[in-house]
């Protein structure tokens, strides 16, 4: 079993090309199955079947698994059973017609503008960390990136002079995004501190050594600012959160916003292939608190 759990990994890094953080959570999930098949004596993937996977569920739910968590590992066996049945190595899904226990229905904390305000126009001293990070606050909150978009931001993506930054998301599918006044002075602030650092590679946002952020350093840094500016627990997700309800509150264009976030779910995707980018930078330009893109308002 454990063979074959090994395959399906390295069939999602291969050829999905998931990300390293989707990948894991997928392992995690299905390592947890893997042991209730140990401790079960179910000694094949396909000698598990519902009534045994129900069995997991129930206990997961019992132990205080979120409906979240559970939904999620339904999906990855869901998957993995897909990849089985493709490669012949099974006929069923036990999965299939399972549902998680129903769980509270829990909305993204987010910041209100005000407070999104309050972490951003504070005083900012200036050297090396204070104007990165700045930068990086700036660009979560004014284009929506995911925490691994902007880790893995190369100089080549940006163009300040249009106020534009091509991202790499999910799926290896690559979109672009407006990038407001304030973020591109943000940027423009940063740029050349960074040169200072001798940088590695094209990375947008590096340590005082030179070497690219991870998104764990990138964590804590948010984290840390939220903490001083606000006195709140903060990450990258809640900036995006913010991002994405500060535009829909304003604009009243859910098709715009989702088309910004680049939702790779194919069944909320779908509608929006056909809007063009100017029409998504104009929504931005009119509703985002910090957008002012155009010249003729700098």
């Amino acid at each position: 079993m454990q063979g074959q759990l090994d395959a399906y990994c390295i069939h999602l890094r291969s050829e999905r090309q998931v990300s390293p953080h989707t990948l894991e959570a997928y392992r995690r999930d299905l390592n947890k199955v893997l042991g209730f098949c140990a401790k079960e004596s179910i000694a094949s993937w396909a000698a598990l079947d519902i009534q045994r996977l129900r069995q997991l569920v129930s206990r997961l739910h019992q132990q205080g698994q979120s409906s979240r968590s559970i939904a999620r590992l339904l999906s990855a066996v869901r998957g993995l059973y897909h990849y089985l049945n493709r490669e012949g190595l099974c006929d069923h899904d036990p999965a299939n017609g399972l549902a998680p226990p129903k769980g509270e229905r829990r909305l993204p904390k987010t910041l209100d503008t005000d407070r999104a305000l309050q972490l951003l126009e504070g005083a900012i001293e200036d050297d090396f960390l204070a104007q990165r990070d700045q930068a990086i606050l700036e660009l979560f909150y004014s284009s929506g990136l995911r925490l691994s978009e902007l880790t893995g931001l190369n100089l080549g993506q940006l163009d300040l002079a249009d106020g534009l930054v091509e991202v790499l998301g999910k799926g290896s599918k690559t979109r672009v995004l407006p990038v407001g006044k304030k973020a591109r002075e943000a940027l423009q602030a940063w740029l050349p501190l960074r040169a200072l650092a001798n940088p590695e590679d094209d990375a947008v946002f590096v340590s005082q050594r030179g070497r690219r952020l991870g998104p764990r350093a990138i964590q804590l840094r948010v984290k840390a600012a939220g903490e001083r500016e606000l006195g709140q627990n903060l990450h990258p997700h809640m900036l995006r959160h913010s991002f994405a309800s500060h535009l829909l509150e304003s604009s009243q264009d859910l098709r715009a916003v989702q088309e910004l976030l680049g939702h790779a779910d194919i069944k909320t995707t779908q509608i929006y292939t056909h809007l063009d980018f100017q029409h998504l930078a104009s929504v931005y330009d009119s509703a985002h608190p910090r957008a002012k893109r155009s010249k003729d308002s700098e």
